[in-house]
Formats: C-alpha cells, sequence, structure tokens
C-alpha cells in the first residue's frame, strides 16, 4: 500500500525537486545524517525503512507489471518520498495546532471498520493487505489528523452565500435543463462466475449460478423486509464501481436505461423509494444468443422529468453549493499547502544520493 497522500494537494513535485537539488549543489551543503535515513523535514528524520516498506508494498500490487530497472526504482522511491514529506510537513502543523487525532479517535475508528466483520474475518484482510493492526492504526491516526487539519484551517473558513449560488445558476443555467428524464438508481448486483477478489464488506462473492440465485433471493428477502438497500449493496453487491458506494449508479438518463428494455420496464413503473423485482443480467444484452450471468435488484432513488430546473429545487440549491464549497476548497488546499511547504526545512538526502549516482 502506498503512503497516503494527502488528497492529491501537493503539486509540481518535479521542479521542485529540481530546485531543491540545485539549490543543496550552490550551497555546498552536505548535512551529517546516517545511511538509515533519507529525508528530514525540520529536523525530523524520515527512516529509509519506511521509505523500503511503502515501495516494497507498492511494487506488490504491480506484480503483474514487467520488472523494472534501477532508474525506475529510484524514480518510484523519490514519488513515494515525496509524499512522506509531504506528509510529515501537514503531521507536524496539525501537531503545533493540538489536532493530531487522540488515541480515543483511532479506537473509535477502529471499531467503526470492524463492525461489518466478525473478528477472523476482519484479521484476514489486515494481513491479505500485508499490515499489522499498529499500522493500521498509525494510518488511521494520519488520516484523523489530515481531516481535524483540513476542518480548522479550510472547510471552516469557506462560507458559499445565497448570492453565490443565486449567481452561479444564472451563469450555468443551461446545465440544469434535462434534455431527457433522468434516473437516479441504486443496485444490488450478484454475478454467477468465479472472480479474484471479492469486492463488497463480507467479501461475499456467487461462484455459479445456483449460488447467484439463492444469494440475490435472500438479498431480496431481507430488503423487502425492511432493511436498508445501501446497507445490503455495500456488504453483499459484487459491482465493484457501486458497492461500497452502497451501490449508488448515478444519474441514468432515459434513453440509457432504455437499451435494457427489462430494466426500463421494471424501473419506469417504480416511485421514489421502491425497488424492482430480481432482474437477469445477460452477459450481451442485444445478442439473440444472450446468456445470464447474472441477477440484479435495482432501486429507484429520484426521478427527474425533462425540462428546466428551477434554482427553487432544493436538489438543485445542494448541487450548486457543494460544487462551489469544493472548487473554493481546492483552491484554499493548494495555496495552504504550498505556505506549509515554503514554511518547513526540508532536506532530501535521497534525492541527492540519485542525483550523484546518474550525474558521474
Amino acid at each position: 500500500m502506498t503512503p497516503m497522500h494527502p488528497k492529491n494537494i501537493f503539486r509540481s513535485a518535479g521542479s521542485l525537486l529540481i530546485a531543491g537539488t540545485l539549490s543543496l549543489a550552490l550551497t555546498g551543503c552536505h548535512p551529517t545524517h546516517g545511511a538509515d535515513v533519507v529525508a528530514s523535514v525540520n529536523g525530523k528524520a524520515i527512516p529509509r525503512a519506511d521509505l523500503d516498506r511503502f515501495y516494497q508494498s507498492q511494487m506488490a500490487q504491480n506484480q503483474n507489471q514487467q520488472p523494472v530497472n534501477e532508474d525506475q526504482a529510484d524514480s518510484a522511491r523519490l514519488t513515494i518520498l515525496r509524499s512522506l514529506i509531504d506528509e510529515e510537513i501537514i503531521q507536524q502543523r496539525a501537531a503545533k495546532m493540538n489536532l493530531t487525532a487522540s488515541n480515543e479517535d483511532v479506537d473509535a475508528k477502529v471499531t467503526e471498520m470492524k463492525a461489518p466483520y466478525t473478528e477472523e474475518q476482519f484479521n484476514e484482510r489486515l494481513k491479505a493487505s500485508n499490515h499489522t493492526l499498529d499500522d493500521m492504526k498509525r494510518e488511521i491516526r494520519r488520516s484523523l489528523t489530515f481531516d481535524k487539519l483540513l476542518n480548522k484551517e479550510i472547510n471552516s473558513k469557506i462560507n458559499i452565500t445565497d448570492g453565490d449560488v443565486s449567481s452561479y445558476y444564472a451563469a450555468h443555467k443551461s446545465e440544469y435543463n434535462l434534455m431527457e428524464t433522468q434516473y437516479h438508481l441504486g443496485q444490488v448486483l450478484v454475478t454467477s462466475f468465479p472472480s479474484p477478489q471479492a469486492v463488497n464488506l463480507q467479501s461475499s462473492k456467487a461462484t455459479n449460478d445456483a449460488e447467484a440465485k439463492k444469494k440475490i433471493q435472500t438479498l431480496k428477502n431481507r430488503i423487502d423486509s425492511g432493511e436498508d438497500f445501501s446497507a445490503i449493496a455495500m456488504n453483499f453487491s459484487e459491482n465493484p464501481q457501486t458497492a461500497q458506494n452502497g451501490g449508488d449508479m448515478g444519474f441514468i438518463s432515459e434513453s440509457q436505461l432504455h437499451t435494457d428494455i427489462l430494466s426500463y420496464t421494471a424501473v419506469t413503473k417504480l416511485k421514489a423509494g421502491q425497488v424492482t423485482d430480481i432482474l437477469p443480467v445477460f452477459d450481451q444484452p442485444a445478442s439473440p444468443s444472450k446468456k445470464v450471468v447474472g441477477y440484479v435488484i435495482l432501486k429507484l432513488i429520484s426521478r427527474d422529468a425533462a425540462g428546466q430546473r428551477l434554482l427553487t429545487d432544493p436538489a438543485v440549491q445542494q448541487n450548486i453549493r457543494q460544487q462551489l464549497h469544493d472548487a473554493r476548497s481546492t483552491l484554499l488546499k493548494n495555496a495552504y499547502f504550498e505556505m506549509l511547504r515554503n514554511q518547513s526545512k526540508v532536506e532530501n538526502y535521497f534525492a541527492e544520493e540519485v542525483f550523484k549516482k546518474g550525474a558521474k
């Protein structure tokens, strides 16, 4: 697993790395450090062991790719180390502001992550990720700390006014004029073919048609009895694109939906909040020799009729506010973290090693 990168905030790593290397070369500054240290941030060392561990994890995930040569390995390590440096800058800033996640915060998150599994299942998934529980807690602490810093320094300072929303709507009114009816759908999908990896929280996977039929019927019974559709999808659905989002497929246009006549017929009869009966999934819907490869239950979350959507529509207002918030947050984060980097003393010893080795 690669080291956590702060939401892809830091950019231009290549140009900054070159600038830093040239600066060291020009000043002749060669600080003393042990071979087991690859960088330091404000005097705090980043161990070579951490860099090697993340590099090996990354290589393990890319094991089907061609072997890398020395230059490629060094390039990958430089990228990973840049992430470690950026992360250390953030953690130090959060600590200075007393925003580091507490043990209680971390334990609560671990409990939440364990909830869908038995203890045995959780330990198996932990082992499969090549992480120990301490590794997991360390990453959770860093992630929660980053979120606390982000909320304190960025999100708390963003204010989207009604005037901002009105101005955006006036400038983008055509974007809210739907040319055709849109269906917001959720799905619970079960497939009848073996898969190398389950994609849901319960690691649940049918491997043949009989298993698929039994599983989808059981899930339909649970949904009909009142269990939460999104929770069922997260725990048991086999679609890697939607399971983690509670089965949410987003908005599907009427013309797109019409390409699958069975789904179209079933969905157009629903009211918002209702689900279809169990529907077959075919390998080639338009082919006369189509074969059943799975089964699906669809939920109609909402239906937006064709035509102009008005600013008075709460969904329109929420959509605009979210877009404006996200755009402003990205801008402020970029500026804020560039400021943090400028205020930090970073020494990348591994970059020096690579430069000296390649410049002989």
